[in-house]
């Protein structure tokens, strides 16, 4: 028994001598007591650097993914080898790097000291007009497929969407009501296309689907097209087009809008497509332009719809990328008041949507056949 207690006040001993050798430590961490003696403030953990994954893309290109171990962290990234910190660009979505570059990243998260930076250089030498990126809606199967689930998600439901449009928009799968699983409205199908559908399940009832890579890709500056037929009905909307990827914390119109293809309601002489940017202080028909087809053609044919994306510049052109109709600077929205260019903050991603009603092409009427669909033979990115 002596012997046990012996051994136990050694063991407080020992403990009373490590705990006056850590006191001062675990102060030195700003806790403080109001009784005194050791601090009862936990020590902070630092975060631990993000980890940076490269997956090839087309012809040299890489596509960067950055996580962190840390479920609830900001991820801030640079791309120039200067120090990140919480005001650099955010990640929100693995982005498409085509030029050399040295990739510098933090996380931070509540309760954690921001990490160290993760850092990695990329050497890449791709030639201009070189295809980096593309889904071209492949399908070898004799059943419509599901569009790429790693490059497409889905905004789903009826809310009208700011525009009062009409439609449910539907995901693959979805058996939502008014949504049919059985009768997809986004799919691939045999004939090696994307299609996008809109239907009329019941009067006054429309399903459709909105398409996007938000959260799984997303580039910043490059040559982007995509081969489209475009339905011309009225009450019909389609649009190919593009929000920045930090939407999720700045909102819309700040986050940028870049819109590709976009047309509303039956074919007219001359037809046209819409090529509009918006932004803070611009947003509506304040920066738009109107390209004419050609006499003999309209939307309802296949047609390139492009964009050139560069620093301080967006342009737009259809079939022949040598010939913009329509470029955008920073200087064309500085007559506007409060006006800020969004798009040199950092990487967008895609939407192709078709949309039934709404304020710009009014209700669908007697003359509207459904289904209509949008159809889309590939979106392919090439480097600048």
């Amino acid at each position: 028994m002596r012997a046990e207690m012996r051994r136990f006040a050694g063991s407080r001993l020992a403990l009373r001598v490590a705990m006056g050798m850590l006191a001062p430590l675990l102060m030195s961490c700003g806790g403080s007591s109001s009784s005194g003696g050791v601090a009862k403030t936990p020590l902070i953990v630092q975060a631990q650097p993000p980890t940076i994954t490269a997956t090839a893309a087309q012809n040299g290109a890489q596509v960067i993914t950055l996580a962190s171990n840390i479920p609830t962290a900001t991820m801030y990234y640079t791309l120039d080898g200067s120090a990140p910190t919480t005001a650099s660009t955010v990640y929100e979505a693995p982005f498409l790097l085509t030029s050399s570059v040295t990739l510098k990243a933090i996380a931070a998260a509540n309760g954690f000291n921001t990490s160290l930076p993760a850092s990695q250089s990329f050497t890449i030498n791709v030639a201009s007009g070189t295809l980096v990126w593309s889904d071209e809606f492949t399908n070898s199967g004799a059943t419509n497929a599901q569009p790429n689930p790693a490059t497409w998600t889905y905004d789903t439901g009826n809310s009208g969407w700011g525009n009062n449009e009409l439609e449910d928009y539907c995901a693959w799968g979805s058996n939502a009501s008014p949504c049919n699983a059985a009768s997809p409205n986004a799919y691939v199908g045999t004939d090696g296309a994307l299609h996008v559908v809109a239907e009329q399940p019941s009067a006054g009832v429309y399903t459709s689907a909105r398409m996007k890579s938000q959260g799984l890709f997303s580039f910043q500056y490059g040559r982007v097209e995509a081969r489209i037929e475009l339905p011309e009905e009225q009450g019909l909307w389609p649009a190919f087009w593009m929000l920045g990827n930090d939407i999720a914390t700045v909102n819309w119109p700040a986050s940028g809008e870049m819109d590709i293809a976009e047309r509303v309601n039956a074919a007219t002489t001359p037809d046209w497509n819409m090529g509009s940017v918006h932004g803070t202080g611009f947003t509506g028909t304040n920066l738009g332009t109107k390209y004419n087809f050609p006499a003999g053609e309209t939307a309802a044919g296949w047609h390139t719809y492009g964009m050139i994306w560069k620093p301080g510049s967006v342009a737009y052109y259809i079939d022949d990328p040598t010939h913009p109709y329509a470029t955008f600077t920073p200087a064309s929205v500085a007559g506007f008041s409060g006006a800020v260019w969004p798009f040199d903050s950092g990487p967008s991603f895609f939407i192709l949507n078709l949309a039934v009603g709404g304020q710009w092409p009014g209700a669908p009427n007697a003359t509207t056949s459904f289904p209509a669909q949008m159809v889309v033979d590939y979106v392919r990115i090439y480097a600048n």
